[in-house]
C-alpha cells in the first residue's frame, strides 16, 4: 500500500465512532458505536438491551464504516471512508481478556467508567477479515486483515 493510502487508512481508523452493521432478524441494521482499538481488532462496549448486541449474539458477522467528516465544499462521493467486514466475539466478564478490554476501552473513553459497572453492558472484539478503502473519487482498494490490523492506532 502506498504511504498516502496508508495515512488515509490510519486517520480513518483513528476516528472514535463508527457505523456498525449487523443482521437484525435477517435484515440489515446499522447503528453508531464508539470504537477502541485492540491488537486483534476493535472493541465496542454495548448494552445487552441494544438491538445490535442481540444481533451479534445471534450472528457474529458484522461490518463497520468509518467516514471522514464532510465539509460543506466537499464532494460526498470523494469522502474518504473505510468499510470493514468480519466477525464479533463477546468478551465475557469471566474471560481473562476482559480486564485488558476494559483498560483499553477506558484509555480511549474515560467517561465509559460508569457503564463498566452496569451488568447489562458487555465487550465485543470485532475482528476484521477484509475491508474496502475509498481514499477519494476513483481511489479505492481492497484490504486484507494484516493491512487493517497494521493500520490500527495502538
Amino acid at each position: 500500500m502506498n504511504p498516502d493510502l496508508r495515512k488515509t487508512l490510519e486517520a480513518l481508523l483513528a476516528i472514535p465512532v463508527a457505523a456498525l452493521g449487523t443482521l437484525h432478524q435477517g435484515a440489515p441494521f446499522v447503528s453508531m458505536v464508539p470504537v477502541a482499538t485492540h491488537a486483534e481488532g476493535l472493541l465496542i462496549h454495548v448494552s445487552g438491551l441494544a438491538a445490535h448486541t442481540q444481533d451479534l449474539r445471534t450472528d457474529p458477522r458484522m461490518s463497520l464504516l468509518f467516514m471522514a467528516p464532510l465539509s460543506p465544499e466537499a464532494d460526498p462521493l470523494a469522502l474518504p471512508r473505510v468499510t470493514l467486514q468480519g466477525e464479533a466475539r463477546e468478551v465475557e466478564r469471566d474471560n481473562p481478556d476482559y480486564d485488558l478490554a476494559a483498560r483499553t476501552y477506558l484509555a480511549r473513553f474515560q467517561q465509559a467508567e460508569q457503564t463498566l459497572g452496569l451488568g447489562d453492558f458487555t465487550f465485543f472484539l470485532l475482528r476484521p477479515s477484509s475491508g474496502r478503502l475509498v481514499a477519494g473519487f476513483g481511489r479505492a482498494l481492497s484490504l486484507a486483515t494484516p493491512e487493517i490490523l497494521g493500520a490500527l492506532p495502538h
